[in-house]
C-alpha cells in the first residue's frame, strides 16, 4: 500500500552564487518511512538537507527553483516561509543531525543547556523540568554519566559523545521530520547500532519520518526503506533498498557498491619487525583533574588512558579501534605530546619524547604528524588552501612562494582534488574534501609516521577507498607508519597489519589483524565485531545491537587513585588479550580461549606470558 507523502520535494535546484550544487531533485518520504540520500562528498546531500530546513542561505546558497512541501496540519511550503516562520518549524516539527558536531554546538555554553534551550523554546518547559528531561534525553542515546555531561561543554567530550548530544537534542521533541546528515559518522559501530535502533523505535512510536544522508552503505542496507542515489548534483538512481542493493541500474551506484568494504576482504600481511619501531609506546597514562565543589577531598582524577604499550614499525600500520570515549583520540594526542602524560613513556625514532619542551619538539615534529578527527575545526578558516596544507612544511623549511603554489598542487593532486582548489577556502569545501586538505597537510614534511584519528570517516566510500590506497602507496615507496584510529572495522581490516582493541582507557587485545577479528578472545572485542554493519539488506533481520554483560570501570577515580591494569596474556604468536581478573570489571566475562595451535604458549610459564602489547 503506498503511503501520503510527509514530505514533497519537487524539482528543487540549488545555486551557490553561479555554481549549481543541486539540478531539479524531486522526492517524497512518507510518514514513517526512511529515505536514505547518498552519494560523494560533493554531490548535494548536505546542501539538500541545508534546504529543507531553510538553512541554506546562511551557508551563502540560495534555493534557485522548485518548491519543498511539509504535510499535515497545517500543511506547510518550506521553500516559501521567512526565517521567523522557520524558527517554530526547526527543532519541533522538523530536526536535524548536524555533520560536524564541533561546529554545531555551541561552544560556551554547558550541553545541559543547549539541550533544555530546545525543549523550553518548543516545549514550553520551565527551567528544572527542561533540566530533568535533558538529562533524560542524554541517558536515552547511551551517553555515559549523563548527570555529570549536563554541566560540561563541547570541547571536554570525545567526538563521537559530541554527536550523541548532537542527536539527543535533534529528538528531544520527537518530531515528525528527522533530517540526519551523516549522524552515525563519528559513533563506534556498538553505539551506531544503538542509535540506529532508537531512531527505528521513535519511527514506529509516533511514525517520525527519516532523511538519512550517509556514505555507509552497511548503514543505508540496515536501515533505508528506499534510496536516491545523487551524483555532483543531479538524480541518478531511486528504488528500493533491496533493488538498489541487489540490482543496481546506474554504472556510478554500481561502482559505490563495489567500493564498500565489507568485513573479511582480507587483511595486509603482519611484516616481519626487524627494524627498531618508529613508535613505542610504553605504559603510558593519561588523566584529567576533575574538581567537585571546594573541598581538596571532592577533587577527582579522570583516568582517559590508563597504562597503554604499542609499537609501530617502518612502513606498518596499527589499527586502534573502540568505543566513542575509551580513550582513542586522547591517546593519540598523548602520542604527539598534544597533550601530556601523567606517566609512561613515549619514544619516536628511538628517541624519548615525553619530557621535551616545547622548542625541543619543534624540531621533530616533522617525524610525526596527525590527521585529527574534526576536518573543519582543525583547518584555519582565514588561510586559503594553499598555505594551509603546506605550512607544516613551511615551518620546518622556509620555502618561496612558487615552490609553496607547486607542492600545494602536488599534495593536491596526491588527495584527488583539482590544482584550482589551492585559491579556495575550506568553508568552500564538502566535509569529505575538507578531511582530503587535512590528509594533504600531513603528507606535506614527508613523515615517518601519521596518526590518522578517523581519518576517512567524513569520507564517502569512494574517496576513502582512494584514500586508503594512498596510504597502502605510501607506505611502499617511503614506509611511512600509520597509527589509523577508526571505528569503520571493514576499513581498518583492509589497512592494517595489526589491530589493538581499546576499551575504557586500556588496550583489551592486539594481535595479527586476521588474527584479532576473525579469532576473538575478549567479550569486548566480540562485541564490537557482532555491532558491524552488513551491506544487505536481506540480513537486516539478523542486525540487532549485542548485548552484553561487560561493565565498564569507573574512571572517575578520587587523586591519588588508578584503575586496575589489565594484564596481557600471549594466546599465540603476537595475539594478545587481557587475563580476567575477578576483581576488575574490565575484564569480565568468558576466559580467554586460546585458539588452535597455541596450545604450547598456554603451557608456558605465566611470567612468560604475562606481557604488554608490543
Amino acid at each position: 500500500m503506498t503511503r501520503s507523502p510527509l514530505l514533497s520535494v519537487e524539482n528543487l535546484s540549488l545555486n551557490f552564487g553561479s555554481f549549481n550544487a543541486v539540478r531539479d531533485l524531486s522526492f517524497d518520504i512518507a510518514r514513517g518511512e526512511t529515505l536514505a540520500l547518498v552519494g560523494e562528498s560533493g554531490s548535494g546531500k548536505s546542501a539538500t538537507a541545508l534546504a529543507l530546513l531553510r538553512l541554506i542561505e546562511r551557508e551563502g546558497g540560495r534555493i534557485a527553483g522548485g518548491r519543498v512541501v511539509l504535510h499535515g496540519t497545517p500543511a506547510l511550503e518550506l521553500s516559501a516561509l521567512s526565517d521567523r516562520q522557520m524558527q517554530a518549524v526547526r527543532g519541533n516539527r522538523v530536526s536535524m543531525v548536524f555533520q560536524e558536531p564541533m561546529t554545531a554546538l555551541n561552544p560556551v555554553m554547558p550541553l545541559g543547556e543547549q539541550v533544555a534551550e530546545v525543549l523550553r523554546l518548543h516545549q514550553g518547559l520551565d527551567a528544572g523540568t527542561a533540566r530533568l528531561a535533558a538529562r533524560d534525553a542524554l541517558e536515552r542515546v547511551k551517553i555515559p554519566e549523563p548527570e555529570r555531561r549536563l554541566d560540561q561543554f563541547p570541547h571536554e567530550l570525545s567526538g563521537g559523545l559530541r554527536q550523541r548530544v548532537m542527536i539527543a537534542m535533534a529528538l528531544a521533541c520527537r518530531p515528525d521530520l528527522l533530517i540526519a546528515d551523516e549522524p552515525t559518522t563519528a559513533l563506534d559501530v556498538t553505539t551506531q547500532a544503538e542509535i540506529l535502533t532508537l531512531i527505528r523505535q521513535l519511527q514506529d512510536e509516533i511514525g517520525m519520518a527519516v532523511l538519512f544522508i550517509t556514505h555507509d552503505m552497511g548503514v543505508v542496507a540496515g536501515i533505508a526503506d528506499r534510496v536516491v542515489v545523487l551524483r555532483r548534483g543531479d538524480k541518478v538512481e531511486e528504488g528500493p533498498v533491496a533493488d538498489v542493493f541487489a540490482r543496481p541500474r546506474a554504472p556510478y551506484t554500481q561502482a559505490l557498491m563495489a567500493a564498500t568494504p565489507k568485513l573479511g576482504s582480507g587483511a595486509p600481511k603482519p611484516l616481519h619487525r626487524t627494524e627498531p619501531p618508529v613508535l613505542s609506546v610504553d605504559n603510558l597514562a593519561v588523566r584529567f583533574p576533575v574538581r567537585r565543589g571546594l573541598r581538596p577531598g571532592a577533587h577527582l582524577d579522570y583516568h582517559a588512558v590508563a597504562g597503554v604499550s604499542l609499537s609501530i614499525a617502518p612502513g606498518e600500520t596499527l589499527g586502534l579501534v573502540g568505543e566513542s570515549g575509551c580513550g582513542k583520540s586522547t591517546l593519540a594526542r598523548a602520542v604527539l605530546r598534544l597533550v601530556d602524560p601523567a606517566g609512561g613513556r613515549v619514544a619516536l625514532n628511538g628517541r624519548e619524547i615525553t619530557r621535551l619542551g616545547a622548542s625541543e619538539l619543534r624540531g621533530i615534529r616533522k617525524q610525526a604528524q596527525m590527521v585529527f578527527q574534526d576536518p573543519f575545526a582543525s583547518l584555519n578558516p582565514r588561510l586559503p588552501v594553499r598555505d594551509l596544507i603546506t605550512e607544516p612544511a613551511q615551518i620546518q623549511s622556509r620555502m618561496s612562494r612558487a615552490e609553496r603554489q607547486a607542492l600545494a598542487e602536488e599534495l593536491l593532486h596526491k588527495v584527488g582534488l583539482e590544482p584550482e582548489a589551492a585559491r579556495r577556502f575550506p568553508h568552500q569545501f564538502s566535509g569529505g574534501q575538507r578531511q582530503r586538505l587535512c590528509i594533504a597537510r600531513a603528507l606535506s614534511v614527508r613523515p615517518a609516521l601519521i596518526v590518522a584519528d578517523e581519518a576517512v570517516s567524513a569520507l564517502d566510500v569512494s574517496v576513502a577507498r582512494q584514500i586508503t590506497d594512498l596510504m597502502a602507496k605510501l607506505q611502499q615507496d617511503e614506509r611511512v607508519a600509520f597509527l589509523f584510529i577508526s571505528h569503520d572495522i571493514a576499513v581498518v581490516e583492509r589497512v592494517s597489519h595489526r589491530v589493538a582493541v581499546m576499551w575504557s582507557g586500556q588496550i583489551v587485545e592486539t594481535g595479527p589483524t586476521e588474527a584479532v577479528l576473525h579469532n576473538p578472545q575478549h567479550p569486548y572485542t566480540r562485541r564490537l565485531l557482532a555491532a558491524v554493519p552488513v551491506p544487505d539488506p536481506a540480513r537486516r533481520a539478523d542486525r540487532v545491537p549485542p548485548r552484553s554483560a561487560l561493565t565498564a570501570p569507573g574512571l572517575l577515580l578520587p587523586v591519588g587513585e588508578a584503575p586496575a591494569r589489565a594484564t596481557m596474556i600471549e594466546v599465540a604468536k603476537g595475539h594478545f588479550v587481557a587475563a580476567v581478573d575477578p576483581a576488575s570489571s574490565l575484564l569480565n566475562g568468558a576466559p580467554p580461549q586460546a585458539p588452535a595451535g597455541a596450545a604450547a604458549q598456554e603451557r608456558e610459564p605465566a611470567d612468560r606470558r604475562r606481557l604488554h602489547p608490543v
